[in-house]
This record gives structure tokens, C-alpha cells and sequence, in this order.
């Protein structure tokens, strides 16, 4: 049995609840101290009629708690969440801080170095080359909305965030996740242009229609993002305070709402199936057209350079969509909080350390680009204009 709350009135308020100057209570109530109410109480009682005061005004003690089931229940004294994180592991908290602050600055490092180098190279200022620093960006503002308070949160006793800065987060996160999965499906279609149509690709590729489908993809994440952060926070929550995530993520925050969740739940599915399962299966059509033109290269080396040119997105691809699909493609988070933190961390942490590691270990043009902005010469390394914006297989 938890400790019950402090009477929100004194005693001497309850031995005249009986008389007539229960009226002048529910009068004085919202705008008076109790102790400056027991004055007004006092005071008038010696001037009513005594036929009124024999009356017999009789409140139940249901009523009598009310307005502290109310005061309990109320939207407006849920002003915080508190973020559970990691804080049921204390002995581990300064060695997870250490490790993820070290893959956090890999990451940004990676990321802003990409950025640089395809922004000062000029054989780089090609469409697939500017769709990479569109995910290396969205993967640098990815990780700013949730590790830097994570980070914070591991060092800190106080886990606490209120809850216009927990909708923040989500509609930052949610937004930049769904963009992400867009761009991705993008890049998967410059793929299959380049390849399946390298004659046509300097022409479908315009400078102009890279431009619109880079806005429309940051266009429909964040507009995806709104719509579910809507949802989510269109009821109150008096549930708990407790979040059982190191961030405010969907599942954890929605079971928090005094409202009937389950028809937000299945709103927000189809729409987390819209995103990830619809990006996914175009990603899928647009390999399997790219295998069906790589296998009737007659050159192994031809066949050789269009698969590797693939396979850094491949790999990026399969962990985000894989992660994705793990935490969101349910119903309702019916797993272990522990194991979904777990998970989470996966796709928050290492996952964008895949995405610089990745294109700047395999793609042979980023490190020829990388030695040449550090003054260092490539070796072995030669490629035309016509290589770089278009794929001609022999």
C-alpha cells in the first residue's frame, strides 16, 4: 500500500462539512487557502439563521475525495516523464557512457567528413554522391536528437524530460526515421536508373528532379511524423510517468495514455507498414531489376563493378530496415522493455556508425577523393566523367 496523499483540507474544515457553510466550502474552494477558508467558515456561521442552521447538508466521502481523484487524474500535473534508460544498471552506466560517447564522436566524425569531402570534390557532385550526403546529414541530425541526452542521462541523476520536449523528440526522431527509409528507397531507384538505364541517367537524374525528391522525401517523413506524434499526444497521460526507454520513443509513451490506446496502436502500424514495408518492397523491386541486368553482363569484371557499387547500400538497407521492422511492425510492444532497449540502441547507436564506415571503406571513389583532399596520391585509380554518372558494362 503506497503512502496516501496529504488532506487537501484540515480538520477543522471536515467537523462543519455538515452545516450550511458547506455552500460558502465549494464557493471559497478555488479561490482560497483552506486556512483563510476556516476564517470565512467561522466567521459567517454566527450570523446565518438558525433555521438554516439546523439544516442537514450531508456529503459522502466519495465526494470528499474527488477532487484529489480529480487533482490525481488531471493532464495538467503530468508536466515530466521520467526516462527509466539504464538506471537499472548503476554499475554499468560510466562504462556504457565511455562506450557510446566514443561511437557517437566516430559517427559525427564520419558523417561531417563524408559531407566535406563530397562538397569540395568536384568528380563527386554526382546524384549518387549527393544522396549520400543527404543520409550522412540525416544521420548526423539522427543521432543529435537522441545520444546527446542519453549521454546526459547516464551521467546524471535527474532523468527526467518534460513533455513538450518529449513530443519534441519524437517528431524529430520519427521524422528524420522516416526520411531516412525514403532515402534510402531513393537511392535504390538512382541505383536502378544507373544501371538498368546508363544511357538515360545523366537525363532522368537532372540536377532539378534530384532536388524535388530530395525535398519530398524530408517532406513526407516529417509529415508522417506529425500525423503519429498528433496521435500519440492528442490524449492526456496518467498512467505512469515512468518511460521504459532511453528516449521517447512510440510504444512506451503511448502506454501512458489515459485514453483507449488500441486505436491509435493499429493507426500508427499501418502507417509504420506504409513506411518501412512499402520502402522496403520498392528497394526490393529495384534489385531485382538490377540483378536482371547484371546477369546478362557478359564481362565478370562488368558484373563484378555493378555488384560492388551496390553493396554498401545493400548492407545499410538490411540493418535499418531489419531494426525497424524488429521494433515497429508489431501491433503492440508485447516484448521484454529491456530487450526493446537493446534493439533500440542497435538502430541508434551502431547503425549510423554503419553508414560512413560503410561507403568510406567499400567505395573505392569516396577513398581515392578522401587522399586527395588530404594531399596524399591515389594509387591504381583511374575513372572518366562518363563512369561516374552513368554505368557502361561490356
Amino acid at each position: 500500500m503506497g503512502h496516501l496523499p496529504p488532506p487537501l483540507w484540515p480538520p477543522t474544515v471536515i467537523m462543519h462539512l455538515e452545516q450550511p457553510s458547506l455552500l460558502l466550502f465549494f464557493l471559497f474552494q478555488a479561490q482560497s487557502s483552506p486556512r483563510a477558508f476556516v476564517r470565512v467558515v467561522v466567521s459567517t456561521r454566527n450570523i446565518l439563521p438558525p433555521c438554516i442552521l439546523s439544516m442537514d447538508f450531508r456529503v459522502s466521502f466519495q465526494a470528499l475525495r474527488a477532487p484529489e481523484k480529480q487533482r490525481e487524474n488531471a493532464t495538467w500535473l503530468v508536466t515530466q516523464f521520467v526516462l527509466v534508460g539504464f538506471s537499472n544498471l548503476p554499475d554499468l552506466r560510466t562504462p556504457l557512457f565511455a562506450l557510446f560517447f566514443f561511437i557517437y564522436l566516430v559517427t559525427l566524425s564520419g558523417n561531417v567528413t563524408i559531407i566535406t569531402i563530397i562538397h569540395v570534390d568536384r568528380t563527386l557532385h554526382t546524384p549518387m554522391y549527393c544522396f549520400l550526403a543527404l543520409l550522412s546529414l540525416s544521420e548526423t541530425c539522427y543521432t543529435l536528437v537522441t545520444i546527446p541526452n542519453m549521454l546526459a542521462h547516464l551521467l546524471m541523476e535527474n532523468q527526467a524530460i518534460s513533455i513538450p520536449g518529449c513530443r519534441a523528440q519524437m517528431f524529430f526522431f520519427l521524422g528524420l526515421g522516416c526520411s531516412h527509409c525514403f532515402l534510402l528507397t531513393l537511392m535504390g531507384y538512382d541505383r536502378y536508373v544507373a544501371i538498368c538505364h546508363p544511357l538515360r541517367y545523366s537525363v532522368i537524374m537532372r540536377p532539378t528532379f534530384c532536388l524535388c525528391l530530395g525535398i519530398l522525401v524530408f517532406c513526407s517523413g516529417f509529415s508522417v511524423a506529425l500525423i503519429e506524434t498528433s496521435l500519440i499526444f492528442s490524449s492526456p497521460f496518467c498512467h505512469s510517468d515512468r518511460v521504459e526507454h532511453f528516449f521517447c520513443d512510440i510504444a512506451p509513451v503511448l502506454k501512458l495514455s489515459c485514453a483507449e490506446s488500441a486505436s491509435k496502436a493499429l493507426a500508427i502500424f499501418f502507417l509504420s507498414i506504409l513506411v518501412v514495408l512499402v520502402s522496403f518492397l520498392l528497394i526490393l523491386l529495384s534489385y531485382a531489376f538490377i540483378v536482371a541486368t547484371i546477369v546478362r553482363i557478359p564481362s565478370a569484371a562488368g558484373r563484378h563493378k555493378a555488384f560492388s557499387t551496390c553493396a554498401a547500400h545493400l548492407t545499410v538497407v538490411i540493418v535499418h530496415f531489419g531494426c525497424a521492422s524488429i521494433i515497429y511492425l508489431r501491433p503492440e510492444s508485447r516484448g521484454n522493455p529491456d530487450q526493446d532497449r537493446l534493439v533500440a540502441v542497435f538502430y541508434t547507436v551502431v547503425t549510423p556508425l554503419l553508414n560512413p564506415v560503410v561507403y568510406t571503406l567499400r567505395n573505392k571513389e569516396v577513398r581515392v577523393a578522401l587522399s586527395r583532399t588530404l594531399g596524399a596520391k591515389p594509387r591504381n585509380f583511374k575513372i572518366t566523367l562518363a563512369q561516374r554518372s552513368r554505368f557502361s558494362f561490356s
